[in-house]
Formats: C-alpha cells, structure tokens, sequence
C-alpha cells in the first residue's frame, strides 16, 4: 500500500540497469537530502513505484527487456502513481526520442552522459509541485474527505481519495479510473450554467436509504474540475441535528423533516404522530435553536450542520 503518512522526505526512484549510473546519481541525490531507491528493470521499478509512491522517478530510456518509455506509460495508465512526474535519462537526443519522451508520460529529461548537477536542478524544479500535491492528498486522506478530480471531455479520474474511490464503487460498482456517465453528464450541465451564471443543483445518487452527493467545487486544472462527495442518509442527518443542538430524537427528527420542507400533518404521518405532537415538538426545537419559526429554524440547522456533514 502507498505510505500515505510520509509528509516530510523527498523520495525519488532511480531506474536504470548501468550500476555506475545508479552509484553516481544516488551518491548525488543522497547527499543532497533526498530518500532514494533504486531498480534495476522495468518490473521491479513498477513494483517500487507503486508500493512506495515516490515524489520523482529517474527513468533510464533504453533498457534491455521493458524499456523506459513502455515504463512510463504503465505509470501513467496506474491510478496509484499517474501523478508521479517522471525524468526522462536518455542519450537519444533525437527529436524523435524526445517527443517519445513526452508522449509516454515524461514531464523531463536529461542526456546521457550523466551531469549530476544538471540532475539535481531537473529534480528540484519537479519537486516543489509534487510535495505540494502529495500533502494536499495526505490531508485530504487523513480527514477522511471523498473528493475527485475529472476531465470533463474524457471523464477520465485524474485522481481521487480513498474514501472517493470507494463510494463510487458501492454506489456505481466501478473500481477504474472513469466517472460514471451520470456524473459525467451533470459537471457537463453544471459547468455551462456556472459559465452562464446560473446556480445549478448538486447531483444526488440513491441507494436504498443512503445517498451519494456530488458538489462541483472549480476548476482544479485547464483541463479538470474539483469534485466533492458525501454520503448522506435520514438517520445520520437526524443523529447530527440531535448533536449539533441538544434536541431529544423526536425532536431532531421532526426538525429533519421541517429542513425537507414538510408540513405537519406530512410529519406527523411519517413519524406515526398527531400534527399537534409535531408541533409541540417544533416549539421545543424553536426555544433551543433560538428562532420563532419553520423557516428560520431550517436556516440555522442548514448553516450549522452545512446540510450533508452526516455520515462520511
């Protein structure tokens, strides 16, 4: 499994089959601070990349068996280590190479033979935005938060958290890196309303009593947008409002179906009760929300729960 709690090492992956090539540049990489591994082939360097998640990978262009460039693409095709930025090491300057290069999925390179220096500058210029991502991810990740990016014209997953990545499988019973249609076709509709500056309504998936809502933040790129998930369900949505204002469960549940716009006698048929139970209910709600009326209590309940907090 990725180490999702390394937030403080720069951690870069060396892959070249020459020894003295990997004896110079981890000398140099070491001394300048960074945590390095090594492979020697295209397979263990796959199987490194994708345990540890490295910040940077190091990638030699012309291996015997599975060279760097089919390397690369594999990385870039893998959910775990597509965001890795990869430096190309290669002694084909050519400009056919090159492009090959970047059309794998490199982001840079080098010439062969190796100046550690210029290696250590390539290194750095990477490193900055890849520390930068791998802490949002973490803490993203550690607060338990479900959210995604996108490419709206390919609904490709650029990436997502764990949590994201899961309730999209229980929802959806995916497990790839594509967005479902229907949420493919609603940041479609979303995006041309906020572009037309119009509000447009979160997208909500129903299962049995549970629900997945997505919120579509920004854009998180030219190319994708930002995407929050929560799931949501009666009960946890009651047990909040319960702990966010002292209510008793009558209480909180009544104060649930006032937020979904229910009028007593559809609350007191839902909770088994009399219109006038309901609304000795909503005075005690009012008295300990500090409010005289319906609307003004779903107001306060929305504000302070943010309406979605529930279960996560």
């Amino acid at each position: 499994m990725p180490d999702f709690d390394r937030l403080n090492s720069d951690l870069v992956l060396i892959v070249d089959d020459i020894p003295e090539n990997l004896s110079l540049l981890h000398d140099a990489l070491d001394e300048a601070g960074y945590t390095v591994l090594v492979a020697t082939n295209g397979e263990s360097a796959l199987q490194r990349a994708r345990h540890s998640v490295p910040d940077v990978i190091l990638l030699d262009a012309v291996m015997p068996g599975m060279d760097g460039f089919e390397v690369a693409r594999r990385l870039k095709a893998d959910f775990t280590t597509q965001h890795i930025p990869i430096v190309f090491m290669t002694g084909l300057t050519e400009t056919e190479h090159v492009v090959a290069a970047f059309d794998a999925g490199g982001a840079d390179y080098v010439t062969k033979p190796i100046r550690p220096q210029e290696v250590l500058a390539r290194i750095a210029a990477h490193m900055q935005s890849a520390r930068l991502m791998r802490q949002a991810r973490s803490a993203l990740d550690a607060f338990g938060q479900a959210t995604l990016a996108v490419q709206p014209e390919t609904g490709r997953l650029v990436w997502q958290t764990p949590l994201a990545r899961k309730l999209l499988g229980e929802y959806f019973g995916i497990d790839d890196d594509n967005a479902p249609q229907a949420v493919r076709a609603w940041i479609a509709e979303s995006a041309k309303a906020r572009r037309d500056g119009h509000a447009f309504p979160p997208l909500t998936i129903s299962s049995g009593a549970k629900r997945l809502v997505f919120t579509l933040h920004e854009r998180a790129g030219e190319d994708e947008w930002l995407l929050a998930l929560r799931e949501e369900s009666d009960t946890a949505m009651i047990e909040a409002l319960q702990a966010a204002f002292r209510l008793t469960t009558r209480e909180a549940e009544v104060l649930y179906w006032v937020i979904k716009g229910k009028t007593s006698p559809d609350i007191g048929e839902i909770l088994g009760s009399s219109p006038r139970t309901v609304n000795k209910h909503l005075e005690h709600v009012f008295a300990k929300l500090g409010v005289e009326n319906r609307t003004a209590a779903a107001s306060v309940a929305m504000a302070r729960i943010r309406m979605g907090g529930g279960e996560g």
